[in-house]
């Protein structure tokens, strides 16, 4: 997991002409569905449309070529929108280049220091409560091009974003309203009909041949940012000034910690869906040297995009391959029809944009968290997702952090106390004369136990996905069909370690093993109610003992 080893190096050593056939297709579908983001992406951000293309043309291949995934495809996502806009506003497109420069060697520091393992020290509910609240800042930015307001430029706050609109709200144009609603219904409705076509590419060919046969009055890329280049990117270095740099560390040093929890993340996401591992520390180096070359070859900040990894997958990507054919197949795109991008229509991509916020906020698992988390992970939820909106990434992240560390470190003192039990420690075998010993009792064959010590939390939650591994499940006395989760020791738990476990369970009944819990404690039981957990594992699941445990295992027929 830490070797600093590109995945592509240890891949290709098994590579065949089937899966490269493969690799192609995927790359080629995953630069369809990343064509029309790109531009989004980079005109919300402040920047001309083909900079967008130079992100995940340059950063993509890169963090392809050199990433600690097989399957990460990297480019311009969504999380950077509101961060770029307001470096663009302050600094211009030379402070922008300069930040993702910065970011890029930061990057490369924290993977070469080994720092891909501290992605699990940042609890869920502040990965939430960001992930909403950026969500919040991009739907707010397209309002002004979805409805066709006549208005100046956008201020970057979102409270004076929010009144900017209210006060020209009477500029609405119907006909520019009426694209973006277009747009936004073959969103919507064209995935219920077919996945093989992106609806945002449909989307974008409908609404652009509708403007230009009916000759309505609309803005369009082209009428907005005039003629798109389709030439390569060039190298050129920023400006640079000590002042500058300086000014430029804590947004340079945002764009680095969100590019590494996204990336890494992303990488999670998909090791579970191709059951592989990732390289973390190698994944982080990839990003940075992938945005050092995005800033020299006048990109924007990129990361690991979940959408498009998850499209590389489900469309048979496995390899890098894949991701270094989307680059490429972006690259020609560039060169032979980025100047007929120019008539699409703004609202459209306002649309585009609206849907992906939509599905970055992930409103279920907001609410879900708000129902069934102890109180101080809402409070740390809410806190962060407040903090994004209104002010920034930066302060939300920090005081987040700073707000989840108190409020565990409360819970912890809450459930400790002076009783007289004995420590259990790693290294130290059971006591024989201990009658819940499980060295004294009698294992089905096809049953494994595992016992949990100490309190289940953000810190330790990717602990417990490691009884999922296949290794774990392939053992002397044969194929594993029930694990015994043995919670004896184990006096708390926040919603992080829930999610993990909700994981666990995904992951056992798709391998159809059955979960079992035994002694489970009071407070770990509550919040396992509170999410609905009981009714999954079902009740006669969770035992009151470890002897119940293996009864109820001895019961269970394979």
């Amino acid at each position: 997991m830490n070797k600093l080893k590109p995945k592509l190096f240890s891949v290709m050593k098994q590579y065949t002409k089937e899966q490269f056939v493969k690799d192609v297709i995927a790359g080629i579908i995953v630069a369809i569905i990343a064509l029309p983001l790109s531009i989004a992406l980079a005109i919300a951000s402040g920047v001309n449309p083909e900079r967008g293309l130079y992100t995940a043309i340059i950063a993509g291949f890169i963090i392809s070529f050199l990433g600690g995934s097989r399957v990460q495809i990297g480019g311009p996502t969504a999380a950077f929108v509101v961060i770029i806009y307001g470096i663009i506003e302050k600094y211009g497109m030379d402070g922008l280049i300069l930040a993702t420069i910065m970011a890029g060697i930061i990057l490369v520091i924290m993977g070469c220091l080994k720092f891909g393992s501290l992605i699990k020290f940042i609890p869920y509910t502040i990965t939430t409560g960001f992930t909403a609240g950026i969500a919040v800042g991009i739907f707010a930015g397209q309002i002004k091009d979805f409805m066709g307001l006549q208005m100046g430029a956008v201020p970057s706050e979102f409270i004076e974003k929010i009144k900017a609109y209210a006060e020209h709200i009477t500029t609405v144009q119907p006909v520019t309203l009426a694209i973006g609603m277009l747009a936004l219904l073959i969103l919507i409705f064209w995935p219920k009909l077919t996945d093989k076509i992106p609806g945002s590419l449909i989307a974008i060919v409908v609404t652009t041949l509708v403007v230009q046969l009916c000759k309505l009055d609309v803005s369009t890329i082209g009428s907005v940012y005039g003629e798109l280049s389709s030439s390569l990117p060039k190298f050129s270095l920023p400006n640079v000034d000590f002042k500058t740099v300086k000014e430029l560390l804590s947004p340079a040093f945002t764009i680095a910690v969100l590019a590494g929890i996204e990336s890494l993340l992303s990488c999670v996401v998909s090791d579970g869906m191709i059951g592989s591992q990732h390289r973390s520390n190698m994944e982080l180096v990839a990003q940075g040297v992938g945005n050092i070359f995005s800033g020299l070859f006048g990109g924007i900040p990129a990361t690991g995009a979940i959408a498009r990894t998850a499209a590389n997958v489900k469309n048979g990507g496995r390899t890098p391959i894949a991701g270094m054919v989307h680059a490429i197949t972006l690259l020609l795109i560039l060169v032979i029809l980025m100047p007929t991008a120019a008539l699409i229509p703004m609202s459209t991509l306002a649309a585009v944009l609206i849907m992906v916020a939509w599905n970055m906020c992930g409103i279920g698992e907001f609410i879900r968290l708000i129902k069934t988390s102890p109180k101080s992970d809402i409070i740390v939820l809410l806190t962060t997702f407040f903090l994004t909106v209104i002010f920034d990434l930066v302060v939300a992240i920090e005081i987040g952090m700073v707000l989840a560390a108190v409020l565990f470190m409360k819970r912890m003192a809450e459930v400790t106390d002076m009783s007289g039990w004995v420590y259990e420690d790693e290294e130290k075998e059971e006591d024989f004369n201990d009658p819940m010993s499980i060295q004294l009792k009698s294992v089905p064959r096809d049953t494994v136990v595992y016992e949990i010590n100490g309190p289940m939390f953000f810190g330790a939650a990717d602990k417990f996905m490691e009884i999922t591994k296949e290794e774990m499940l392939a053992t002397k006395r044969g194929k594993i069909r029930k694990i015994i989760l043995r919670m004896r020791s184990v006096p708390a738990m926040d919603a992080t370690a829930m999610h993990t476990l909700h994981n666990v369970f995904n992951i056992c009944k798709k391998k159809k093993i059955t979960l079992i819990l035994s002694h489970v404690q009071k407070q770990p039981y509550k919040v396992m109610e509170k999410a609905g957990f009981i009714d999954m594992v079902g009740s006669e699941n969770i035992c009151k003992n470890i002897d119940k445990a293996l009864e109820r295992a001895a019961q269970i027929k394979a």
